[in-house]
């Protein structure tokens, strides 16, 4: 649960690399449920100069505008807020700051606006599967493709939905793990090449084509 609750609700949501969207298969999606949002209340914005502060403001104040419009767009689309979604009362220098409380959102279908497109925010959707199928074709329903976990005990598996999932980067029980040398980027609107080791030279550099005709 700290894992992917860390996915979804890091930097308040603000990486463009965060688990927006859950996908839980149903045998264990009651119990996954009770313990994610368990997890989720203990995710309390506060001073983020506090080590202790877990979630700290949004970047501004049209952005927190922006995501809480998600966050009423997910209710007409048929969500329910299971927690979450409100701006905390704080007080002193964080009076009237940028915070929201960390959403977890329901009932949403897996292809609404609310689940495929960027909030940019500490406001996640979970959705249950039944098979492997299905979860990789629910995954595979958006526009982006830049970041995806599996958490999952069985390493076939992993490795066999890894190859699916149409992501420039997939983690296996964990979320970002770096290692600078490999390549990063993404696929399909996320898709704008590579950068990463030897990946940079070309990433950072500026080809220049020189031609010239001799007769």
């Amino acid at each position: 649960m700290p894992g992917v609750a860390r996915a979804a609700f890091e930097n308040t949501g603000q990486i463009c690399l965060c688990g927006s969207r859950i996908l839980v298969e149903r045998s264990i999606h009651d119990r996954f449920l009770e313990a994610f949002l368990a997890e989720a209340k203990t995710w309390i914005p506060d001073d983020p100069m506090d080590p202790a502060t877990k979630v700290g403001a949004l970047i501004s104040a049209g952005h927190l505008d922006k995501v809480e419009g998600y966050l009423r767009l997910a209710v007409e689309e048929g969500g329910t807020i299971r927690c979450g979604g409100n701006r905390p009362d704080l007080s002193g220098d964080l009076a009237g700051g940028n915070f929201l409380e960390p959403a977890v959102i329901t009932g949403l279908s897996s292809t609404c606006r609310t689940a495929t497109e960027e909030i940019f925010g500490p406001v996640v959707t979970i959705h249950p599967f039944d098979t492997e199928a299905e979860a990789i074709h629910m995954a595979n329903g958006t526009r982006y493709g830049l970041a995806a976990s599996v958490w999952t005990t069985d390493l076939n598996r992993a490795h066999r939905v890894a190859q699916k999932l149409e992501s420039g980067l997939v983690w296996v029980n964990t979320w970002l793990l770096r290692d600078l040398r490999v390549p990063f980027g993404g696929v399909k609107e996320s898709g704008v090449g590579r950068e990463g080791g030897r990946w940079s030279l070309e990433f950072f550099s500026e080809a220049k084509t020189i031609t010239v005709k001799l007769d």
